[in-house]
């Protein structure tokens, strides 16, 4: 039930969550950008990373949607999910990073994708035409720090904005 005459932006758990959907939706905003108007093409690792913003950021908007609406409970359980959701994506980046800096191998199907060829000359024209991205590069670094380190960084963010939306939204329950 929503807080009489509160205004639910005001509020720290609606701050909170609201800028990590901030966060999420430019960040992925971003990283679409950098593939469809820079030419950075993302390896299968990449895509993967992608999973928690597009899952994300329409959950942070229902979560918003659901404070707002006075649903503290239904907002708080959404707002744990994203934040969990977004520290297993800063794993997985974290694991992409320390692949691109050798400290470990990384996946063997590292290789993007590919359609299934009927015939060897459909084979050797899609081997000519296959651009392999390779998850081991990193494509581009900003101080030091590749695509993957920075997803760890913006992941860790989101996660530590949407555990504490969740936080304040439980209370308010």
């Amino acid at each position: 039930m929503p807080l009489s005459g509160s205004n639910p932006a005001r509020n720290t758990a609606y701050q909170s969550g609201a800028l990590a959907l901030l966060f999420a939706a430019a960040a992925i905003l971003i990283a679409l950008a950098y593939e469809h108007i820079g030419g950075y093409a993302p390896c299968e690792l990449c895509l993967m990373q992608r999973y928690a913003f597009y899952a994300g950021v329409p959950a942070l908007f229902l979560a918003l949607v659901a404070y707002s609406a006075g649903q503290r409970a239904v907002a708080a359980l959404l707002f744990g999910l994203v934040g969990l959701a977004f520290l297993g994506n800063a794993g997985l980046a974290a694991y992409h990073a320390g692949v691109e800096w050798r400290f470990w191998e990384g996946p063997s199907g590292c290789t993007g994708s590919q359609a299934l060829t009927t015939s060897a000359g459909n084979l050797l024209e899609a081997l000519q035409q296959t651009h392999v991205v390779r998850c081991d590069e990193a494509a581009w670094r900003f101080l030091g720090i590749s695509f993957a380190g920075w997803n760890v960084v913006c992941s860790l963010l989101i996660m530590w904005l949407s555990f504490s939306a969740m936080r304040r939204a439980a209370r308010a329950a």
